[in-house]
């Protein structure tokens, strides 16, 4: 039994600890901190047999009963912590990005490679079965040499702009995923990236800095040619759609939905819209990404998602910020 400490409980923390609880035999969480504690959040703790609250989470790295810990506070923290954690000699999962700052990323690189620790990011999308399925027919062959990859990625609605001051903007926080599931389903990295973006769905993410809308043009290694996405806001749910075209055929996923069910009338054709948010439609992928996570640490087996795969996601998301304030494109 691996003995687990959570560092942040917000959204994503209730989540993989809600996982832990459910769905991963093997592990139990002993502590979960947050600065900003409250009865309500020992409370949800003790729901989910979390014995031990605190607002420090340097207990949970002083504590030699826990094994792990899962890095799930405010993104300017994930650099930090992760460091603390391993001098600490803690395996960990951090969500991503690891850092916005790529010097940041490479000093938790470089104290990582000086230690026998697991150390995986949190990309759970790999983990999801739709994602999946694609990933083995790709490796299969199936399709041949990969010519052409179509990512949509859409959320259901717009984040306040308080949010997008400090999230490290749309690329960093949101197309990061789109990144990380290009270079796992192409199996190869990118070579060039052109932004074309816009304000169009909520003008204050534009005063604060951002942009809402956008499709990136991105060159693979191995030739493929790739374009993802991107809108804060889809008016009917959660679109995550992926498409993969090749020399012998295609791949493709839709959206899932609560059923398949299709109603056929006089009036029209009609079906479910897709699962309205993240929680919905990856709930299943938090806890296997937690179980991959369990298991490498129980069996001294490699991460699915190591932090290399988290640094050439961010030099993604920082290569299509550099295109989108240049209007060229970016050779990595």
């Amino acid at each position: 039994m691996k003995t687990l400490g959570i560092i942040g409980a917000g959204r994503i923390g209730k989540v993989h600890a809600q996982s832990i609880s459910y769905q991963v035999p093997g592990a139990k969480v002993k502590t979960i901190a947050d600065p900003f504690l409250t009865d309500e959040i020992r409370e949800w703790a003790s729901s989910f047999g979390i014995p031990k609250c605190t607002t420090d989470y340097k207990e949970i790295l002083a504590d030699s009963e826990i094994d792990a810990v899962l890095i799930c506070s405010s993104t300017d923290t994930h650099a930090s912590i992760s460091i603390e954690s391993i001098i600490a000699g803690k395996h960990v999962f951090c969500e991503k990005p690891v850092s916005q700052n790529l010097e940041e990323i490479l000093e938790v690189k470089d104290a990582l490679s000086k230690t026998s620790l697991k150390y995986q990011v949190g990309f759970n999308r790999r983990f999801d079965h739709n994602f999946r399925a694609v990933r083995q027919v790709i490796a299969d062959g199936r399709i041949g040499a990969q010519h052409i990859v179509k990512i949509t990625s859409r959320d259901p609605e717009a984040p306040p702009a308080s949010y997008v001051k400090v999230s490290g903007g749309m690329f960093m926080d949101m197309t990061i995923h789109d990144f990380d599931m290009l270079r796992y389903l192409t199996n190869s990295e990118a070579d060039t990236v052109y932004v074309q973006a816009a304000n169009l769905v909520d003008p204050a993410i534009g005063e604060a800095g951002d942009i809402d809308t956008a499709i990136i043009t991105i060159t693979m290694k191995n030739g493929a040619l790739a374009v993802i996405d991107n809108s804060r806001e889809a008016a009917y749910g959660y679109d995550q759609r992926v498409e993969v075209f090749g020399s012998k055929g295609q791949v493709q996923i839709g959206n899932d939905t609560l059923s398949t069910a299709v109603v056929s009338t006089a009036q029209g054709v009609a079906s479910e819209k897709p699962l309205y948010f993240f929680l919905e439609r990856y709930m299943e992928s938090f806890a296997e990404e937690m179980k991959n996570f369990v298991e490498a640490i129980s069996t001294d087996l490699n991460v699915s998602v190591s932090i290399e795969d988290g640094l050439q996601a961010f030099r993604l998301a920082a290569a299509a910020g550099e295109s989108l304030k240049s209007g060229q494109p970016v050779k990595l």
